[in-house]
C-alpha cells in the first residue's frame, strides 16, 4: 500500500479509536454532525480563496474527519450500516463510470466532451428521477441555489424570460455604461449594495431570493408536466 493510503488507513483508524473511547462521540449522529460539517466546509472554502496552502491542507483534514465521522456513525446504525470502505468503493465505483474516457473506451479532447460524458452516465444511473430539480441540494446558500436552479432551468426551456430581460439590460448598459456590473468585482458590490438596501428596509436578503428561486422552480416542474 502506499504511503499516501497508509495515512488514510491510520486517519480511519484514530476515527474508530475515537468514537469507541470518547463518550462526546458517541452522542453524535448525523444530524447533530450537520453544523460540524458546515462550518468545515466553509473554513475550507475561505482558506481557497485566500491562497493559504498550510490553511488549505489543514481545512482539507478537517472536512475529511468529518467524512470518517460520519462513516463511522453509520457503520453503528440498526438500519443499512455501511463504513467508510463502502463509502471509498462506491465512490470508485461511481467516478470509473463516470470517467469512460479515462477507464472506458470514449475519447474526449475538450473538457465539454467530458461533461457530456459525465452527464451522460449520471443520466444513466439516476434514470428513475422525473424532474431536472430531483437531487438539487436546497440547504445550499441561495446564492449558489439560485444558480443551481436557473441551470436546471434551460434544460428545460424555463428562464428564457430572464435571458432576455439580461440581453435588454446589456442592451441598455452598452448606451449607459455602468448599469450592469462588468466584472465579478462589480457585481460583488453589486450583490452587496442590494443586501444593503434590504437591510435599510427590513427585508430578508436570504428568504427574498429563495421566494423567487422556488417561483421558478415552479415554472419548470410546469414546464415537465405533461
Amino acid at each position: 500500500m502506499s504511503e499516501a493510503g497508509d495515512e488514510l488507513k491510520k486517519a480511519a483508524d484514530v476515527m474508530r479509536q475515537v468514537h469507541e473511547r470518547c463518550v462526546w462521540s458517541q452522542t453524535m449522529t448525523h444530524e447533530r454532525l450537520v453544523p460540524y460539517l458546515v462550518e468545515e466546509s466553509a473554513e475550507l472554502v475561505d482558506a481557497v480563496e485566500r491562497g493559504d496552502r498550510a490553511e488549505l491542507r489543514e481545512e482539507l483534514g478537517d472536512l475529511l474527519w468529518q467524512v470518517l465521522f460520519h462513516a463511522e456513525v453509520a457503520s453503528h446504525g440498526d438500519v443499512d450500516p455501511f463504513g467508510i470502505d463502502d463509502v471509498a468503493r462506491g465512490l470508485s465505483e461511481k467516478m470509473i463510470r463516470r470517467h469512460p474516457h479515462v477507464f472506458g473506451d470514449e475519447t474526449a479532447e475538450t473538457p465539454e466532451r467530458v461533461l457530456e460524458l459525465w452527464n451522460a452516465a449520471k443520466a444513466q444511473e439516476k434514470s428513475a428521477r422525473s424532474s431536472v430539480l430531483d437531487g438539487v441540494p436546497h440547504a445550499m446558500p441561495a446564492l449558489a441555489l439560485a444558480q443551481k436552479v436557473l441551470g436546471k432551468g434551460e434544460q428545460v426551456g424555463v428562464g428564457l424570460e430572464l435571458a432576455e430581460s439580461v440581453a435588454a439590460a446589456e442592451a441598455i448598459a452598452a448606451d449607459e455604461p455602468g448599469v450592469l456590473p462588468e466584472s465579478e468585482e462589480e457585481l460583488g458590490d453589486t450583490l452587496l449594495g442590494l443586501v444593503a438596501v434590504a437591510r435599510a428596509r427590513g427585508w430578508d436578503a436570504e428568504r427574498a431570493l429563495r421566494t423567487a428561486v422556488r417561483d421558478v422552480e415552479d415554472a419548470i416542474r410546469e414546464a415537465e408536466a405533461p
